[in-house]
């Protein structure tokens, strides 16, 4: 009954016994997870780092308005609970923003908690100043310092996972810039690590945070269309099991069968790279069978008579069968996928796997270690392991100014698929899929690598850039007259070999750009100007450079002379050029106007806050050419210092990824609120050629209302046909609007914005 009064407000001493009782219960919570676990138990250690790590950070607040020491809580059970962690790393994720935030230092927490756990917690840190060269992004530095205590302790990545996943649980308090910056930094490279790293469960989350943020109506969208679907899963399901519980049940495994649903960023990213639609996907229910070997020695062959009974109930598709068994994944990933034919005709995935594979699949490579210390076996995803550590230690020793670089390489190197060749004695390499020739070279020594010709494959001459299968036998062909080539970057796959080719361009370059850096000075000298930063960059900017180092280049290499024309501009002077010198009155005057228009804009840009684009600032934003953003696509801004300009991406466009994970501060939320200006963008159109069709087209285009085609080109091949359509819009609504009225047409099968 509503009795009409107020709640009483909760005085200073409730809420702090509220949020002690908080504090206390999640802390409590964590203990229990551990002492469920199989570590030693060390609960005095882990108390005393709770204690200290909740002094440390006594009175601050989380944005949500929580304590603190709620977050390391959390991040330590996460560590423990759904990685499998011990005691060290508990301890760790407990003081993991220690030394950040608070006035303690790394000698203090090596004293109290020992070299081991402070080597981690300082790992953890993020830096505060720039130590890896003017050029590399903070975001960028702190992940390469990551990077370099992973190297010696994997703890430190599967902390900073931890760490990353209870941020992205708790990110609706943020800022909408802060939102995409994390989210799309957690994308770049979080996920992927956790990939990497066998971490499935956690990298699937990851990436279903991420999309919820980035594409908040998508994501509602398909989960939406998953629940309205799920009656019709479970009836598959159903219907799909029995015949094969009753051959397991004369099996003698234990087991279970679970169904397995693809994620929403799956569904999602399937429905946008192949241009698809929800009702399109005919993956989204898997079966997963997990047993318990009765011997440990034959779970391998469990896998395959458990195979075998299967094709014996449901007819399997020839082309779809993966065996992860006997060559596991680069991240330890095991598992039989084969794709049956169900009684109502549809194709089901069914995945195989033990209870130790499962555990590996859920908690990566944790789950190695705790194998390996129960049975004392070497497993082989022990070996990749050690191998993928060793070739990121390889990476980071080599001295790189520029840690974006580093960044992108080290993504290079989170491949999944693998492929194994040989060499011309017969040992065997493993690579990732689509390495070349060239990878092939570096990943056996540097020297083959910088001084490689071809290469002869199976017995066979082939080029650097010639792409390796399974099974091939490759012998390099190398002349010490050979020079690497920058054109070489295009040819490599593999980390390493991208690193060293890069270490050695930027040798040659520093050694062009010095002779350049002396023929400026011997051109000043003579016209009596001395060298400085500020004419180096007064010259870049006339020739419209990209950066100092790309015109020192030109002019080592001879590609640009310098005239008087760059004395006379450097001393103030300025040419009139053609007609315009006869006629005083007709000048730059607009274009320099506009210049201090848009510096003016930018100047009162607040990164905080959501900027709302509208018909009268537009013109002021750059449209990214990569991705090709029209109002009504979920899109950021991103501040370019060097330009002062404000590029406006998709939040799903590649190298927006790239700029969310490097340069996050310079990431601003927008909206649109656009009405007059029309933005291009192209269709692509397929279906069965028939007689008419492209009148057909062209009618349905002149029904539509504010319809501005730019091209059509329409090609018919054997019967079917293809086209592209190029359009001006006002908003994403006009291009579903066309396509919607496209696909109307009959014998029309797609039409899909294509950009």
């Amino acid at each position: 009954m509503d009795t009409g009064k107020l709640p009483l407000k909760e005085t200073p001493q409730e809420q702090e016994e509220r949020e002690e009782k908080m504090i206390y219960d999640a802390f409590r919570k964590l203990l229990d997870t551990y002492l469920a676990s199989n570590h030693r138990k060390k609960v005095d250690i882990i108390t005393r780092a709770f204690n200290f790590a909740k002094q440390a950070h006594k009175g601050v607040r989380r944005r949500s308005g929580e304590p603190y020491i709620l977050h390391p809580i959390a991040v330590a059970q996460i560590a423990c609970g759904e990685i499998g962690l011990g005691s060290t790393s508990i301890c760790a994720a407990l003081l993991h923003d220690v030394e950040e935030d608070t006035d303690y230092t790394y000698e203090d927490i090596r004293n109290l908690f020992g070299e081991k756990i402070s080597n981690i917690v300082e790992g953890l840190t993020k830096i505060s100043g720039g130590i890896f060269g003017d050029k590399a992004s903070l975001q960028a530095e702190t992940f390469k310092k990551l990077l370099l205590t992973m190297s010696d302790d994997i703890r430190v990545i599967l902390i900073k996972i931890s760490d990353r996943l209870h941020n992205m649980r708790t990110l609706s308090s943020m800022l909408p810039s802060k939102q995409y910056k994390i989210a799309g930094e957690t994308l770049y490279i979080y996920a992927p690590l956790a990939d990497r790293l066998g971490l499935n469960k956690i990298k699937t989350e990851l990436e279903n945070l991420s999309f919820k943020y980035e594409h908040p109506d998508d994501y509602a969208a398909i989960t939406r269309q998953l629940a309205s679907t799920q009656a019709e899963r479970d009836n598959i399901f159903k219907n799909f099991t029995p015949p094969i519980r009753a051959a397991l049940d004369k099996m003698p495994i234990d087991y279970q069968i679970v169904s397995r649903i693809k994620s929403p960023y799956s569904i999602w990213s399937k429905i946008q790279n192949k241009h698809v639609s929800f009702d399109e996907i005919f993956d989204i229910l898997a079966i997963r069978i997990i047993f318990t070997p009765h011997n440990p020695e034959e779970e391998i062959n469990d896998c395959f008579n458990i195979y075998v009974a299967l094709t014996q109930i449901y007819k399997s598709h020839p082309d779809r069968f993966r065996d992860w068994v006997s060559h596991p994944k680069a991240n330890g990933y095991q598992s039989l996928h084969v794709t049956l034919m169900s009684n109502d005709g549809e194709w089901i995935e069914v995945q195989i796997r033990s209870q130790r594979m499962d555990d590996i699949d859920e908690q990566g490579v944790a789950a190695h270690w705790k194998y390996k210390s129960k049975d004392g076996v070497s497993h082989p995803e022990d070996d990749k392991m050690d191998g993928w550590l060793h070739t990121i230690k390889e990476i980071l020793d080599d001295p790189q100014p520029d840690t974006l670089d580093l960044l992108d390489t080290i993504k290079l190197n989170l491949f999944a698929s693998e492929i194994i060749v040989f060499t011309p004695k017969g040992e065997i390499k493993s690579m990732p899929a689509n390495a070349t020739a060239l990878d092939f070279a570096f990943s056996i020594h540097s020297f083959l690598g910088t001084h490689c010709i071809g290469a002869k494959v199976n017995h066979k001459l082939v080029p650097l850039m010639h792409h390796l299968k399974s099974g091939d036998q490759v012998e390099i062909l190398t002349s010490r007259n050979q020079q690497v080539k920058h054109e070489w970057l295009k040819y490599v796959t593999t980390a390493k070999a991208k690193s060293k080719i890069q270490t050695c361009l930027r040798k040659m370059n520093r050694e062009t750009e010095q002779e350049g850096f002396k023929i400026l000075q011997d051109f000043l000298e003579k016209k009596n100007l001395e060298i400085s930063p500020d004419i180096i960059n007064k010259l870049r900017q006339f020739h419209r450079f990209e950066s100092k180092e790309s015109l020192l280049q030109a002019l080592g290499q001879k590609k640009y002379i310098l005239t008087d024309a760059d004395c006379d501009y450097l001393r103030g002077k300025r040419h009139t050029s053609g007609w315009r010198k006869f006629i005083p009155f007709i000048n730059n005057k607009k274009e320099e106007a506009d210049i201090e228009d848009d510096t003016n804009f930018m100047s009162h840009i607040d990164r905080k806050k959501v900027l709302t684009l509208t018909d009268a600032n537009i013109r002021h934003c750059q449209i990214a050419t990569c991705c090709h953003p029209i109002p009504g696509d979920d899109a950021l801004g991103f501040i370019d210092e060097d330009e002062n300009k404000l590029f406006i991406h998709k939040r799903n466009c590649e190298k927006a990824m790239k700029l969310k994970s490097n340069f996050g501060n310079n990431i601003i939320a927008i909206n649109w609120d656009i009405h007059t200006p029309l933005f291009e963008t192209t269709i692509n159109i397929s279906g069965i050629d028939e007689k008419g069709m492209l009148l057909k087209i062209a009618e349905s285009l002149y029904q539509q209302e504010h319809v501005n085609v730019v091209a059509l080109n329409i090609a018919g091949n054997n019967g079917i046909f293809e086209a592209q359509l190029t359009v001006r819009v006002h908003n994403t609504e006009e291009v579903r609007n066309i396509c919607l009225a496209l696909k109307k047409i009959d014998k029309v099968m797609k039409a899909v914005r294509f950009d």
